[in-house]
C-alpha cells in the first residue's frame, strides 16, 4: 500500500467506515530517522491509527516505535511481508521470514520500550519455505518474544522472480493457514488479509479468526467499505457517497489552501463512484481540476456524483 495510504487517503477511508483501525502505509526507519514530522504525519480525524514500520535493526525500530507512542499512534506494526527487491537490500520485509530470531529480538526490545501494541504482518512463507510448519514455528516465536497481534497476508512471497504486484495474485492464497495458526494461538488476536472482497467474505473469515485487514479493494473501489462497515455495525448508518464526498472536498479545500498538490488530495476519491453510471464523467471532472489545479470542477463532480446516486436508486426501487 505504500503510496496508497498517506494521510488523505486515510482521511477518506475515516469517513467511509468511523471505526476501522487505520494503518500507515510502510515508513522505514531510515525515513522516520531522516523526517519524522514527515514521515510520521497524520490528522486527528484518522485516529485509531496504527503505524507500520519497515527495518530490522533493532536500535532503529526502538526509536521508532517510542516516537510513535509519544506522537499518539495507536499501535506499531512491524512489515514482514513487503517483497521489493528496495526492501530485500535492506534485509527487511518478507526476507525476515528467513531470521525469525533476528524479528523476535526485535519484537521483545519494541515491546519493553512501550506500552502501546507491538504487532507484526507477515507472508505465510517465502520462496519454498511455505510449508505450515515453517509458517507456525515462526509465529510462535513472535508470539514468544510478546507480539500483540499477528496479521496474515494469506500467500507467501517469492523473493526472486516476482515483483511486488505479480507477488499480491500470482502466489495461492491459503486462509486455511491463518485459520489453523488461530485455533493454535486462542488468546492472541489474528487478522487475515488477502484478497477479501465483500461483506460476505469478511462474515466467512470472522467465524475463524478475529480481524480482517481490507487493501487493494479499498483502493480500487472504496465506497464498497461502506456495505462492510455496516455488516459490522449494524447500528451505524452508512453515508451516501455524495455526503462523504461533500465532506472530502471540504478537507481537499483546506489541504490545497496550505499547497498541498492537487493530485496527492484527488487519487484516493478517483474510484469513488466504481459501479456508478457516470462513473467515467466523475473521473473526468477530478482529471480537469488537476489539470487546471483548480478546485473549482470538483463541485461539478459532486453535483454529478449526486444525480448518479440518484439513477441508482431509482434503478433499485424499479426492480424492487
Amino acid at each position: 500500500m505504500i503510496d496508497w495510504t498517506y494521510s488523505h487517503f486515510r482521511v477518506l477511508m475515516r469517513l467511509i467506515a468511523p471505526q476501522a483501525l487505520l494503518y500507515t502505509e510502510m515508513q522505514t526507519a531510515g525515513a522516520i530517522k531522516h523526517n519524522a514530522q514527515r514521515a510520521l504525519f497524520y490528522s486527528p480525524v484518522e485516529q485509531p491509527l496504527a503505524l507500520q514500520l519497515g527495518g530490522a535493526d533493532k536500535d532503529e525500530l526502538v526509536y521508532c516505535a517510542q516516537l510513535a507512542e509519544e506522537r499518539g499512534f495507536a499501535e506499531v506494526n512491524l512489515n514482514l511481508g513487503c517483497p521489493s527487491d528496495k526492501v530485500q537490500a535492506g534485509r527487511f520485509g518478507a526476507c525476515l521470514m528467513a531470521e525469525p530470531a533476528r524479528v523476535a529480538d526485535c519484537i521483545a526490545a519494541m515491546k519493553q520500550a512501550v506500552r502501546i501494541p507491538v504487532t507484526a504482518k507477515t507472508r505465510i512463507g517465502i520462496d519454498q519455505q511455505d510449508s505450515y510448519e515453517f509458517f507456525s514455528s515462526f509465529i510462535h516465536q513472535l508470539i514468544n518474544a510478546g507480539c500483540d497481534k499477528v496479521i496474515i497476508h494469506a500467500r507467501k512471497a517469492w523473493l526472486h522472480g516476482l515483483n511486488p504486484k505479480q507477488n499480491r495474485s500470482i502466489p495461492p492464497l491459503h486462509y486455511d493457514y491463518a485459520w489453523r495458526i488461530k485455533q493454535e494461538l486462542a488468546a492472541v488476536p489474528v487478522v487475515i488479509n488477502g484478497n477479501i472482497v465483500n461483506a460476505d467474505e469478511v462474515s466467512e473469515h470472522l467465524t475463524h479468526v478475529d480481524g480482517v485487514m481490507i487493501g487493494r479493494l479499498a483502493c480500487n473501489n472504496p465506497y464498497a467499505l461502506a456495505s462492510i462497515h455496516q455488516r459490522l455495525y449494524p447500528d451505524s448508518i452508512p453515508a451516501s457517497r455524495s455526503d462523504i464526498m461533500a465532506r472530502y472536498v471540504e478537507h481537499i479545500a483546506q489541504a490545497f489552501e496550505q499547497s498541498v498538490p492537487l493530485s496527492l488530495l484527488l487519487k484516493p476519491i478517483m474510484n469513488i463512484a466504481h459501479g456508478l453510471p457516470g462513473s467515467k464523467y466523475w473521473k473526468e471532472c477530478l482529471l480537469s481540476a488537476q489539470q487546471c489545479r483548480n478546485i473549482a470542477p470538483l463541485s461539478q463532480a459532486l453535483e454529478a456524483l449526486q444525480h448518479s446516486e440518484h439513477q441508482l436508486n431509482f434503478r433499485s426501487h424499479s426492480h424492487a
